[in-house]
């Protein structure tokens, strides 16, 4: 065993073995007061090539931890026996930071933050693997805005994972490159899963479920790049009908209950074999940056392009959705065009679409449209550019195709591809 790997394994386990009682299996249940000053102590002294380990227990933090030292694994004995709680929290923004590459993250939880749970800034090659991030007073303004947070990375896995409770995003991933989530399962939190302003992700096999909105592909403007190139598929979105409970004045603040898969202003993306279902709204929802509802929504920045474009959907199962939209405005387009026991159509589209990229009639040209595949669901056209003077459900614009995006291919440290 490596030497400094061996000094921080008995180091941090040895406050577990002498310190905290024991559950019925032996299990150590909370940590002696001494483990966040060894912990901390660790983190700064970590040099690339150390193992973190957090033995099993609830393991009391009350400040931000932090970590600035290339090739680091802090890994613990799983998600529901290495639980940091930050429950006592008095200082700092997040529960841990990290600002580095080469990074692994295993098998524990972090739980009840002020902030965020667990934010990865500016790193290359990351995997979050078997991390659970929850607040576990359940749905609340007053909870961190983000569990899983990476942004601006590149050469991201993050699988295996649970996040609970956040009042933005359970599992985030922005402005970032090169990015694989797969079989994770976010619940109640206000956006399940939410890809923003990033370039090649592949979003897959997960549970998105009890969310105000439960997976979201969003490209928002003032930041350092624009997010095109995202793949939607085999996951299951279910049941996302919980009231949104996001600070006024976030960007998912406007996001309806009822959501199942958003769209927002992002470009070359691809909603294909998954499961959708129940979500009170809509299933899929495919919107322009002019009718998300954020503040000064209708001033952008000259390079940035508000519109959804290049959309692909195919091959998805619908089943239920649409009875009991969020909003009054979409709740009296459905009794007007469906009728009390009606629903809205699988896909609701706002009608917005650039001048520049529409011929005479109006209508996206083909290398922008929005394409769907998808038997007998219908895109509803809701025409909100032009206060729905024109609301429709034909589909002979939509019936199309586009080239197949290529998968993501990642190549990281510890051999995961």
């Amino acid at each position: 065993m490596h030497a400094r790997h061996l000094w921080i394994v008995i180091g941090l386990a040895a406050l577990a073995a002498c310190g905290p009682p024991a559950d019925e299996a032996g299990e150590a249940v909370s940590a002696d007061t001494g483990y966040q000053d060894r912990l901390l102590e660790a983190l700064i002294a970590a040099r690339p090539g150390d193992v973190i380990e957090i033995p099993p227990g609830v393991h009391r933090i009350s400040r931000s931890l932090t970590l600035n030292t290339d090739g680091v694994t802090i890994r613990g004995a799983g998600m529901d026996r290495s639980v940091l709680s930050f429950a006592g929290q008095v200082q700092g923004a997040e529960g841990l930071l990290v600002n580095a590459s080469d990074f692994l993250i295993e098998d524990l939880a972090i739980e009840d933050t002020v902030g965020d749970a667990l934010k990865v800034n500016e790193g290359r090659n990351i995997v979050i693997r078997r991390v659970r991030a929850e607040w576990t007073g359940g749905p609340d303004t007053d909870n961190g805005a983000y569990g899983l947070y990476p942004v601006q990375v590149q050469n991201l896995l993050l699988e295996d994972c649970v996040a609970i409770g956040a009042s933005d995003a359970g599992i985030y991933v922005g402005q970032s490159r090169n990015v694989v989530v797969r079989n994770n399962r976010a619940e109640f939190n206000v956006a399940g899963i939410e890809i923003e302003n990033t370039v090649g992700a592949d979003v897959y096999d997960n549970l998105a479920t009890n969310n105000t909105g439960g997976i979201l592909v969003f490209n928002m403007p003032d930041l350092p790049q624009p997010g095109h190139s995202t793949r939607v598929y085999r996951n299951r979105v279910v049941a996302n009908n919980t009231d949104n409970f996001a600070p006024d004045g976030t960007a998912v603040a406007g996001v309806p209950a009822g959501t199942g898969v958003l769209i927002n202003a992002n470009d070359r993306v691809e909603i294909f074999d998954n499961d959708i279902a129940d979500n009170e709204t809509a299933n899929v929802i495919v919107s322009s940056y002019f009718s998300s509802g954020f503040e000064g929504s209708m001033e952008v920045a000259e390079d940035y392009d508000p519109y959804p474009e290049t959309l692909y959907i195919y091959g998805n199962r619908f089943s239920g959705g649409g009875d009991s939209p969020d909003t009054l405005a979409l709740k009296t387009l459905k009794v007007a065009m469906f009728g009390l026991r009606g629903s809205l159509p699988d896909i609701l589209w706002d009608g917005y679409a650039n001048p520049d990229k529409t011929d005479e009639s109006g209508v996206l040209r083909p290398p922008y449209a929005i394409c769907v595949d998808n038997g007998p669901a219908l895109v509803l056209n809701a025409d909100m550019g032009n206060n729905s003077a024109d609301v429709t459900t034909d589909m002979a614009a939509h019936r199309c195709s586009h080239d197949k995006l290529p998968a993501v291919e990642l190549a990281l440290a510890d051999g995961e591809t």
